[in-house]
């Protein structure tokens, strides 16, 4: 009795022992964050490592850094040391942030992975005060490289009118003698509220000759931007951020001559810019101005003006020159009766260079006489407003006159051929008068009874029988199919609002809302769903089950998106007609992979 006590106890203590074992094999793990300060200014930098002192460790998970960008990392770094029988290891993971607001924060833990078990690091906080002043002394890195590398925002005009472009260029500024810049980056892009913008690709760094503050340097154009306020009053650029790496050369030189530098790394800044926007001129303004503005001619034009009936010409409708072409509505024609017009086709061949947008837009009509005759397209009148003179003008169009040479005649509402002859007297008319009459016996014609078509029309009955028979079946099949019908109705609604959207381009309100549904009435008769079950959380589980790749589906979505965005946001005819498009190329692309 006594030896099994002693034995049990035994047990119990070598689990103890286990137990408290397996507790300081996990106390002697370290893993720990530390910074280079707790206390910075707004425009400071900080360094944040994530250390752990033993080998093995995995799956190293960074904190959401709140309130701080991120400017590089993580770099990871690991040593080894073996120091009298003993060894040392340490795996450091490092970021370099700055912070985005003033104010005291915390930085959540990282985590790692360590034989299974994940271990959270401490946290830290940080004050985070006013931008500190970098102090003026030529033996600081910091302050040499800030007084010799400059980050500008060139401003082609800083007072246009609504609608006039401008330019924006930034450019990075060195003063060679005192810095080298190493490396680059883009840290934050700037922002254009109230404008429209369009980047002009910088393919290559080119350094050139300039100065700044007086002083000789070389400068590279960065970034170049065009813009085109559509609102008038004070409008801001937010400023383009880069990140730069530069050597402060020290004076001295190493073995093989080269000069030492010590490196530094900060931010720029290019400033925010205010641009002071113009509202167009109110006196002066024609009925028919719709925005359009910049340095622009106009023209309608047909590629022929002989032709015969149910031939096609092409009339196109063109404004070409300097202005805010991507944003300009084209002027429509009106044609007579008897000239059947399609939908035009719209083209842009515009260059987009720093004085703005240049080229050309036009409508291409095509245009078909149903008659013989002529037909008159009346004049088209444009108006734009020309920022340079500060002055409207209106381009009125000479009426094109298209001459149908061959063809049938027109008919009039009561079903008569209308025609227009020239009556010119005759005395000599009498001769005209037939004296011998073309008249043929009736015993030379068939006799209708007994002949071939007498008997046809008389089995005719007895052969629509079943026809009609056939046709009431397939009728009753059809009104049977509910499913069927449901289909049918939603393919029709489809159809049917695709057209209405179609026709209420340039309402834009009206136009959203026919194109939502024509989307959602589509989803219905092709994936067999009910109104009720469509959902923008179900169409993609509904589309993806159908075998719809996701890039489709997701461009279908965006189209449904920008349908209830758009209702709220500035809209442009050019843009509704871009999402008209996207609309039916999205259908056809789901139709042929269903």
């Amino acid at each position: 009795m006594i030896d099994s006590i002693f034995e049990m106890k035994e047990k119990y203590i070598y689990i103890l022992f286990l137990l408290f074992g397996i507790q300081t094999g996990f106390a002697q793990v370290t893993f720990k964050t530390s910074v280079s300060k707790t206390e910075l200014g707004l425009n400071e930098r900080l360094r944040i490592e994530f250390s752990i002192d033993k080998q093995g460790a995995d799956d190293f998970t960074p904190p959401y850094f709140n309130s701080f960008k991120v400017l590089s990392g993580p770099s990871q770094f690991s040593s080894f040391s073996a120091v009298n029988g003993k060894t040392s290891y340490k795996l450091t993971y490092t970021y370099i942030i700055q912070p985005i607001v003033k104010g005291t924060f915390t930085i959540p833990s990282a985590s790692i992975t360590y034989k299974g078990e994940t271990i959270k690091s401490n946290t830290v906080r940080i004050k985070v005060t006013d931008a500190i002043d970098i102090p003026e002394d030529p033996n600081d890195p910091r302050y040499v490289a800030s007084e010799n590398i400059h980050l500008v925002a060139e401003v082609s005009k800083t007072n246009p009118f609504v609608g006039e472009s401008i330019s924006v260029v930034y450019k990075l500024f060195v003063n060679t003698g005192k810095v080298n810049v190493k490396n680059t980056r883009e840290v934050s892009a700037p922002s254009f509220g109230g404008f429209w913008n369009q980047s002009i690709n910088v393919e290559k760094w080119v350094a050139r000759n300039g100065s700044y503050g007086g002083k000789p340097h070389r400068y590279v154009i960065v970034k170049k931007t065009v813009l085109i306020p559509h609102k008038a009053g004070k409008l801001i650029i937010e400023p383009l951020e880069m990140e730069i790496s530069a050597g402060i050369p020290i004076g001295r030189r190493d073995f093989f001559g080269n000069m030492l530098m010590n490196d530094v790394s900060f931010t720029l800044t290019s400033g925010k810019r205010t641009i002071s926007v113009k509202q167009l001129p109110t006196e002066g303004r024609p009925f028919n101005f719709t925005g359009a503005v910049g340095d622009l001619d106009f023209s309608v034009k047909s590629s022929k003006k002989d032709l015969n009936a149910n031939e096609s010409a092409q009339i196109r409708v063109e404004i070409s020159g300097e202005g805010n072409l991507k944003l300009i509505k084209l002027p429509g024609i009106e044609t007579p009766k008897g000239l059947e017009v399609y939908e035009p086709e719209h083209k842009e061949e515009i260059k987009t260079t720093l004085r703005g947008l240049k080229g050309k837009i036009y409508d291409q009509y095509a245009i078909v006489p149903q008659y013989r005759g002529k037909f008159k397209i009346p004049v088209v009148s444009f108006s734009y407003f020309n920022p340079k003179e500060k002055k409207y003008y209106t381009v009125n169009t000479q009426p094109i006159i298209l001459n149908a040479l061959q063809g049938k005649l027109p008919v009039d509402d009561d079903g008569i051929t209308s025609t227009k002859m020239r009556v010119v007297g005759n005395e000599n008319d009498i001769r005209y008068i037939h004296l011998k009459t073309g008249l043929v016996s009736m015993e030379e014609t068939e006799d209708f009874f007994g002949s071939n078509l007498f008997y046809f029309l008389l089995l005719l009955p007895l052969f629509s029988i079943p026809i009609g028979i056939y046709i009431g079946k397939k009728k009753k099949e059809r009104d049977s199919d509910i499913i069927g019908n449901k289909r049918r109705k939603a393919d029709r609604l489809a159809r049917k609002y695709l057209s209405r959207a179609k026709k209420q381009l340039g309402k834009k309100e009206a136009f959203y809302i026919a194109l939502e549904k024509a989307l959602h009435n589509y989803l219905k008769a092709k994936l067999h769903v009910e109104t009720s079950d469509i959902s923008k959380e179900r169409i993609g589980e509904i589309l993806h089950g159908k075998n719809v790749d996701d890039q489709t589906i997701k461009e279908f979505k965006i189209v449904l998106d920008n349908c209830d965005y758009a209702r709220y946001a500035p809209s442009t005819d050019v843009m509704m007609k871009q999402e008209y498009e996207k609309a039916k190329e999205v259908i056809s692309k789901i139709d042929k992979q269903l």
